[in-house]
């Protein structure tokens, strides 16, 4: 049965990186599908991003391989990863990016990439040099231990479980936090930046204009404005802590 490939990356939307990732994919497993899931997660931060990943990969099939690259790193001594949880497979850098998956995801087999499938050409585009390389491979039915040796994937005990912080800002100024909405009562109050915000649980539930926070689509306690941006709310950005009150 065929893999579907799902790109979660910081390369930004219609990037000429996304392009050329999607091409080595496609010269190397034609006809395979491969789904753009987030290439605007948190830029050169896998700790925010870490967060936003696990909300995502649900509604992927089971047996999804998915391509996760927020890279700060890339180049110097971090290790490239292939992880399998259940049935699925993820590669990326060991930079603390599958810390929440790895935490949340149960029991994971995890390889230290040692055999690239070809030489690449560049020391500053893994995604499209290593990682795109490795997920076609995989998706092509070779197996993680002829492309890796097992590893003990680098750990963030210090992370906590839920990120009390802004993490992402989606297209239309909402802002997402490392919270887990099911985890907090809808009568709480949100602080941040000094503003104090109420939960709703949809749009239509306030007036045109009115802040709130509510559970978004990915599960993720979200700040917004009804017919507005959050993003340009006074303070509110990336980064803000976010206090129940």
């Amino acid at each position: 049965m065929t893999r579907l490939i799902a790109l979660y990356t910081d390369f930004g939307i219609g990037s000429h990186y996304v392009g050329q990732v999607h091409a080595v994919l496609a010269a190397a497993r034609p006809g395979v599908p491969v789904v753009d899931l987030c290439h605007d997660a948190p830029c050169w931060d896998p700790r925010r991003a870490a967060y936003l990943l696990p909300a995502l990969v649900p509604v992927l099939p089971a047996r999804a391989l998915v391509m996760a690259v927020v890279d700060p790193g890339v180049g110097g001594e971090r290790a490239g990863l292939i992880l399998r949880q259940g049935e699925r497979l993820l590669v990326g850098p060991d930079n603390g990016l599958f810390e929440l998956l790895l935490r949340r995801g149960g029991e994971a087999a995890v390889w230290r990439i040692t055999q690239p499938p070809r030489p690449a050409p560049s020391r500053t585009f893994d995604g499209r040099d290593l990682f795109a390389p490795v997920v076609a491979a995989l998706a092509g039915g070779v197996a993680p231990d002829r492309l890796g040796v097992p590893h003990a994937p680098r750990r963030q005990p210090d992370w906590p479980d839920d990120l009390a912080e802004i993490i992402h800002v989606d297209p239309y100024g909402n802002l997402a936090t490392g919270l887990r909405a099911e985890r907090l009562d809808p009568g709480r109050r949100l602080r941040a930046a000094g503003l104090s915000i109420a939960h709703a649980p949809t749009f239509a539930a306030v007036p045109r204009g009115q802040p709130f926070w509510h559970a978004n689509a990915n599960g993720l306690v979200e700040i917004a404005v009804n017919q507005g941006r959050a993003d340009r709310l006074p303070g509110l950005a990336p980064g803000v802590p976010v206090v129940p009150e």
